[in-house]
């Protein structure tokens, strides 16, 4: 599950122009198809329980709907930690308390994956489909790293790797939001990404075609040393998530153009994510064992 387009050049902010964040248009939001993930409830629930041992903290930090849940995740072009948490929230609250996951538009719009993403909720990430869930009091999921988070080398496991976007800081303004950090951890040890790739995506002008930041080579099950573009099967790696305070941001959203503004807040969050990655990192023994 990845983020909007990064909005920064050479590693500052650029200016937004005002008729783009305020009359970004809305999309269709698809509607969760109760059925079909009640169906597969059960099947998550042994993944979640039995095979990724997956934890979770923090539910009671959860702030009133809606709000901007701002995470990071791992585990290659299949993020399962992502997966993880959106079916165990699905099985807290239910049909209760919608959560829009988000993905790369051209998951959402693909035949298959695109046609599952959209029956579980999932909606395209960007401004327009998540300030519309928004507007409509439902909760998003944001990872605003996307594919340059999803597959950073295994000796970055631990890191908050954002790669400069701070999109997400002025939608949550627009949208008159809190900010909820998700601290995830584990998924790193599903895929072993031993280098990210990023020198051989900017050479193909991966970038610029797919919007794709990083071509790694990794080591997985069952394909041994691929390119981390193959999706394999994730190896059973203890996951644990936590939910932390929520941030709260100041003033209207006319502060979305405040450059230094967005910036420091960015800071702050991006800080309270690492504090929580570290935290659950010190409570991790092993590699793949937890």
């Amino acid at each position: 599950m990845a983020m909007t387009t990064a909005t920064t050049t050479n590693g500052r902010v650029e200016s937004f122009d005002r008729d783009r964040l305020v009359d970004a248009g809305t999309v269709d939001l698809p509607e969760p198809d109760e059925r079909f993930i009640q169906l597969q409830q059960p099947f998550w629930n042994l993944l979640l329980d039995y095979y990724f041992r997956h934890e979770v903290r923090g539910w009671d930090r959860l702030p009133d709907s809606p709000c901007l849940l701002v995470g990071i995740h791992a585990g290659g072009i299949l993020p399962i930690d992502a997966y993880a948490f959106g079916f165990a929230w699905f099985r807290r609250f239910g049909m209760d308390r919608i959560p829009r996951g988000t993905a790369h538009d051209f998951l959402t719009t693909s035949p298959i994956i695109g046609d599952y993403l959209r029956k579980i909720g999932v909606i395209p990430a960007s401004h327009a489909g998540i300030s519309t869930a928004l507007a409509a009091g439902d909760d998003v999921i944001l990872y605003p790293g996307g594919d340059v988070d999803a597959l950073r080398p295994w000796t970055k496991r631990d890191e908050v790797v954002f790669g400069g976007r701070k999109g997400w800081i002025r939608m949550a303004l627009e949208a008159n939001v809190p900010i909820v950090p998700v601290a995830n951890l584990g998924a790193s040890d599903t895929l072993f990404v031993l280098t990210d790739g990023q020198m051989i995506a900017k050479a193909l002008r991966l970038d610029k075609l797919l919007r794709a930041k990083a071509v790694p080579l990794a080591v997985g099950f069952p394909l041994g040393l691929t390119f981390g573009v193959f999706p394999q099967i994730p190896l059973p790696a203890k996951l644990r998530s936590e939910i932390l305070e929520p941030i709260y941001l100041e003033g209207s959203d006319g502060m979305a153009f405040d450059d230094e503004y967005v910036e420091r807040k960015e800071r702050e969050v991006v800080a309270a994510l690492q504090r929580g990655v570290d935290g659950l990192a010190k409570r991790r023994r092993f590699p793949v064992f937890g």
